[in-house]
């Protein structure tokens, strides 16, 4: 015969509960069933008749929404670009293309310099000039750095080849 557990000093709130209903099996065992409450919770979201979850899409107003995590998604699309204007800007571009840069004809023309880098193409031999003329630019700037600024540098660029 197995040993049987000795009583225990507190009730068993399952058993205890109004809602348990009890079954006795064979061999000295208790089944003990007890449904979901009838009543939700006044803390559930799903059934609780102010839950955010259970309201109609007609009945969300504007304060309601949480704002934007990203201060670029509330921006306006910008304007459609009239056929005059998209000529105007290659023109441009091809001209001079030192002067106007993709952020100038961007302000110019009120677009993204993202869509003149698409509209327009510098030739690439102009475009190979105009980025040796920039490194040698940045270059001469390098040669104003002080000891510690290139140490750092140097560092820098040291544990970017390690990532």
């Amino acid at each position: 015969m197995p040993a049987e557990r000795p009583p225990s000093k507190y009730s068993d709130p399952l058993s205890t509960s109004s809602n348990a209903v009890d079954t006795q099996l064979e061999s000295n065992l208790t089944f003990i069933h007890r449904p979901p409450p009838s009543q939700p919770s006044p803390f559930s979201y799903t059934t609780n008749p102010v839950s955010p979850l259970l309201r109609s899409p007609s009945e969300y107003s504007p304060e309601g929404v949480p704002p934007y995590i990203r201060p670029s998604a509330e921006k306006q699309p910008h304007p459609r670009m009239s056929d005059e204007d998209l000529a105007e800007l290659k023109k441009l571009r091809l001209q001079n293309p030192r002067k106007w840069t993709r952020s100038e004809l961007a302000r110019k023309f009120n677009c993204s310099a993202q869509f003149v880098g698409m509209v327009t193409k510098v030739p690439n031999v102009l475009r190979k000039e105009i980025r040796r003329e920039k490194a040698a630019k940045d270059e001469e700037a390098r040669m104003k750095w002080g000891p510690r600024t290139r140490l750092v540098r140097e560092l820098a660029k040291k544990k970017r080849e390690f990532w």
